[in-house]
C-alpha cells in the first residue's frame, strides 16, 4: 500500500478514512436545524436532571444514533423546495451533516459549570443576582475555553500523533451507520431501529415503577428494611448496607438512573470499569469502615457517607454564623462556633482526588514517557498525514476569529466581576485563565494520546484558597474560570479533531460550535431559573421529588472548605485534615510500585491495574453512593465480558443502542412522572393514597435514610 496516503497510527487507520468528498452535503438548513434542535432539547433536559438525585446525562451517543433517522426522514419527507436560495432537503443524509449535528448536541449538553455558582448563591448564600450576571457569567466561562482550543489547535489537532482514541470510537460507529454495514460480525436479527424503539418504550415504562408506584425499587437497601432499629448493632448493619448514607452492601437497585448515575456501564471498557470497582472496595468498603470504626477525624459523630458538612456538635454546619455581611469570612465568629468536619468518605474522597492528580502524572510518564516526547516533538514539526492534507484543501479559521472572540469574552468576564460584588480582582482573573493556559498544552497532549484527562480543579480550589482567603465566591469564580477553561478547551479541541477525521470543513465546525454553545448555555439558564421559581423545597434534603441538588451541595461544601475556612484551616500541619495530604505522596508512589511490578513479573494481573482510573474512578463520591457503583460494576461486567465474549454479533448489534434507549427512555419517564403525577395540583396527587404503602415509605423508616452517625453528642458538649 502507499503508506504517504495512510495516517501512521493503525487505530485510525482501522477507524478513520483516508478518502474526502468535498461535494458531500455539510453546512445545510437540515443539519442546522436537527442541530440546533438538539443545543436545545438535550441541554436542557440534562440541566433539568442535573438538580435531581439519582438522575443520567444524555450524552452524545444517545443525539449520535436518533440523529440518523431523524436526518433520514428528513431527506424522505420534506420537499425540496428553495429558502433564499437554499434547499430544504439536498438529497441524502450525510455522513457530515451527522457529525456537525452531533457536535451541535454534545459540545454544551452538561450542565454549565457556572450554573452551579448561581444555585449556590442562589440557595446557600441568599444572592439572587440578576439574569444578565448569570448569562455573562454562563457565557464568559463557556466560550473562554473555545477561544484558547482554537489557539492551541495548531498542537493538538493538526499533528497526526495527537490521536485523541475516544474519538475513534465514534468515527467508527459513524461509518458503521452511514454504511450500514456491520463490519466484523453477521447481521442478524431485528433492526437497530427498532430495536431502540423497543427498549426506549420499556424503559420508559418501567420508570413509573421505580420513580412512583414503588420507589423502594430503587432504594432497594432490602438488609436495612430487616433491621431498620436504631440500636448500636442494628446501625451498623444500616451504615454497611444502607444505600442513603451507608456503604451499600445491599447490590440491587432496579432504577437506571442510579446504574447509570456515573455514565452508563455499556460504553465503558470491562478493563476500565473492573479498575473503578477495585477502587471502590478498597477505599470505601476496606479503608472507610476502617477509618470510621476507629473513630479517625472524630467520624463516628458524624454520618459514615454524606456530603453535608458538620460542626463539633453534630449538627450540620450552619455556615451563616461564620460570615461577614458582605459574605466573606469572619474569623472572630469561626473561633467561636466550630471548625468545619466533613464525614469519613467524603474525607476519603478528598484524600483520592489529591492522590489521582499525582497518580496520573506520574503514570503518564512512567508508561508514555516515550510516546508522549516522541510524538510532542514530531507535533512540532511534523509532516501532515493523509487527513491533514485532505483537511488543507478547505479554507481554514483564522487565527484572529479566535483571538477576537478571547478579546470579546474576556471583556465580558472583566465586565462580570467588576459590576457586580463578586470578590474576584482583575489579577485573580487573569491568574485564573493563566492556570488553564498553562496547562492545556500538556495536558491537552497527554490526553490526546493517553485518553486520560488531568482535573485542574483541585489545583484551582487550593490555589484561590490562599490567594483570595475568605472568599467562597471569588473561590467559585475563580475555580471555574481555572478549570472550566481547560476543560472546555480540550472539550472543543476533541471535536475539532472528530472533525478533522471527518473531513468537515473547519469553518462549519467553529460557527456550529459557536451557536451551540451559546443556544445550550442560554436554554440551561433559562431551565434553571424555572426550576427555582416553581418546584417547592428545591435543593432541601428531602425533598419530595428528588430535586435535592446533590451536585450544588457538594459545589457549596467546597466553597466552604476552600474558600470560607480555607486551605490554611483544614489542611495545614496541625489541622484535623493534614494526613489527607499524604495521599499526594500516595498518588506518586502508587504506579511506581504498579510499574515495577510489571517490570518484574510481566504477565502478573497486574498489568491490568491502572492506579490513575483506581484512584480516579471514584471522582463521583459524593453525592454518589454505593447504589451507582456496585450496580453498575455488575451491568458492565455481564453486557461487557460475559455477553460480549458469549454473543458478540448481538452485543457489536445493539449494545450502544441499547445503552442510548434506556437512558432516553428514563429520561422522558422522569419528565411524565414529574409533569403528569407529581407537580399537577401541588404535589397533592396521590399524597394519601399511593405515597403511603409499604413499597414507598419502607426505606425511609431506616436509619439509613435518617442519616444518622453512630454516636451522638451529649447536649452542652461538644467533640473535637
Amino acid at each position: 500500500p502507499d503508506w504517504e496516503d495512510e495516517s501512521p497510527y493503525p487505530e485510525v487507520r482501522a477507524a478513520v478514512s483516508n478518502t474526502d468528498d468535498m461535494e458531500m452535503t455539510v453546512d445545510t438548513i437540515r443539519a442546522w436545524t436537527i442541530g440546533l434542535f438538539w443545543a436545545i432539547i438535550i441541554p436542557g433536559l440534562n440541566q433539568f436532571l442535573f438538580f435531581r438525585y439519582p438522575s443520567i446525562t444524555i450524552g452524545s451517543l444517545v443525539a449520535q444514533l436518533l440523529s440518523f433517522p431523524l436526518g433520514c426522514a428528513w431527506a424522505r419527507v420534506v420537499p425540496g423546495v428553495r429558502i433564499f436560495g437554499v434547499s430544504l432537503n439536498p438529497g441524502p443524509f450525510s455522513l457530515k451533516e451527522h457529525v456537525v449535528i452531533t457536535v451541535m448536541a454534545t459540545v454544551g449538553s452538561s450542565s454549565a459549570y457556572a450554573t452551579d455558582i448561581i444555585a449556590v448563591q442562589r440557595k446557600y448564600y441568599g444572592q439572587d443576582w440578576s439574569l444578565g450576571y448569570q448569562w455573562l457569567l454562563v457565557m464568559s466561562t463557556q466560550l473562554i475555553g473555545f477561544s484558547l482550543g482554537g489557539v492551541v489547535k495548531r498542537f493538538l489537532v493538526s499533528p497526526p500523533s495527537m490521536i485523541w482514541p475516544a474519538n475513534l470510537v465514534i468515527c467508527a460507529l459513524f461509518n458503521t451507520l452511514h454504511s450500514q454495514v456491520y463490519s466484523g460480525f453477521r447481521d442478524t436479527g431485528i433492526s437497530r431501529e427498532r430495536f431502540f424503539f423497543f427498549a426506549f418504550l420499556a424503559s420508559c415504562v418501567w420508570y413509573i415503577f421505580p420513580g412512583y408506584l414503588f420507589t423502594a425499587l430503587s432504594t432497594f437497601s432490602w438488609v436495612t428494611w430487616i433491621w431498620p432499629n436504631n440500636s448500636i448493632l442494628l446501625q451498623t448493619v444500616n451504615q454497611l448496607f444502607g444505600y442513603t448514607s451507608g456503604l451499600g452492601m445491599s447490590i440491587v437497585t432496579f432504577d437506571w438512573n442510579n446504574i447509570a448515575f456515573i455514565g452508563s456501564p455499556f460504553w465503558r471498557s470491562g478493563w476500565a470499569e473492573a479498575n473503578v470497582t477495585i477502587g471502590f472496595v478498597l477505599f470505601f468498603w476496606v479503608l472507610t469502615p476502617i477509618l470510621y470504626y476507629t473513630n479517625t477525624w472524630y467520624s463516628m459523630f458524624t454520618p459514615i457517607l454524606s456530603s453535608h458538612m458538620y460542626d463539633n456538635t453534630g449538627k450540620q454546619y450552619n455556615v451563616s454564623r461564620i460570615l461577614s455581611p458582605q459574605g466573606t469570612l469572619d474569623e472572630e465568629a469561626y473561633k467561636r462556633y466550630s471548625p468545619l468536619f466533613i464525614s469519613v468518605s467524603f474525607a476519603v474522597a478528598y484524600g483520592m482526588s489529591f492522590a489521582s492528580i499525582t497518580a496520573t502524572l506520574v503514570h503518564s510518564v512512567l508508561y508514555f514517557r516515550k510516546q508522549i516526547w516522541l510524538q510532542a516533538r514530531r507535533s512540532l514539526s511534523e509532516q501532515p498525514d493523509v487527513h491533514a492534507r485532505l483537511m488543507a484543501r478547505y479554507p481554514q479559521v483564522p487565527e484572529w476569529w479566535y483571538f477576537s472572540i478571547l478579546v470579546v469574552v474576556f471583556a465580558m468576564s472583566a465586565v462580570t466581576i467588576e459590576i457586580w460584588p463578586t470578590e474576584v480582582p482583575i489579577w485573580g482573573l487573569f491568574l485564573a485563565l493563566s492556570i488553564a493556559a498553562f496547562y492545556i498544552i500538556p495536558m491537552g497532549m497527554i490526553q490526546a494520546i493517553t485518553n486520560q484527562q488531568i482535573g485542574l480543579n483541585v489545583i484551582a480550589e487550593l490555589i484561590a484558597g490562599y490567594a483570595l482567603p475568605g472568599k467562597p465566591l471569588a473561590l467559585m469564580i475563580f475555580k471555574t474560570f481555572g478549570y472550566i477553561t481547560m476543560a472546555q478547551a480540550l472539550q472543543f479541541t476533541s471535536d475539532m479533531k472528530l472533525g478533522h477525521y471527518m473531513k468537515v470543513p473547519p469553518r462549519t465546525m467553529f460557527w456550529c460550535q459557536i451557536a451551540a454553545t451559546i443556544v445550550a448555555g442560554t436554554v440551561q439558564l433559562a431551565v434553571q431559573e424555572w426550576m427555582f421559581t416553581n418546584i417547592k423545597d428545591i435543593c432541601e434534603q428531602h425533598q419530595s421529588d428528588h430535586f435535592t441538588c446533590a451536585n450544588t451541595e457538594v459545589f457549596f461544601v467546597a466553597s466552604v472548605v476552600w474558600g470560607v475556612i480555607g486551605p490554611g484551616r483544614q489542611f495545614h500541619q496541625g489541622q484535623i485534615y493534614h494526613g489527607l495530604t499524604y495521599f499526594f505522596l500516595i498518588g506518586a508512589l502508587a504506579p511506581l510500585a504498579g510499574w515495577l511490578i510489571n517490570k518484574r513479573w510481566p504477565a502478573s494481573f497486574f498489568k491490568y491495574v491502572n492506579v490513575p482510573v483506581v484512584l480516579a474512578g471514584t471522582s463521583w463520591i459524593p453525592p454518589a453512593t454505593a447504589v451507582n457503583y456496585i450496580p453498575w460494576a455488575l451491568i458492565g461486567f455481564i453486557f461487557n465480558y460475559v455477553i460480549r465474549k458469549r454473543h458478540f454479533n448481538w452485543w457489536a448489534k445493539y449494545n450502544y443502542v441499547l445503552s442510548a434507549a434506556l437512558d432516553c427512555g428514563t429520561a422522558i419517564g422522569t419528565l411524565v412522572v414529574f409533569f403528569a403525577l407529581q407537580y399537577p395540583a401541588r404535589g397533592t396527587i396521590g399524597r394519601n393514597t399511593i405515597e403511603n404503602w409499604w413499597g414507598n415509605t419502607v426505606y425511609a423508616r431506616t436509619a439509613d435514610q435518617k442519616t444518622l452517625p453512630l454516636r451522638k453528642v451529649v447536649s452542652g458538649e461538644v467533640f473535637g
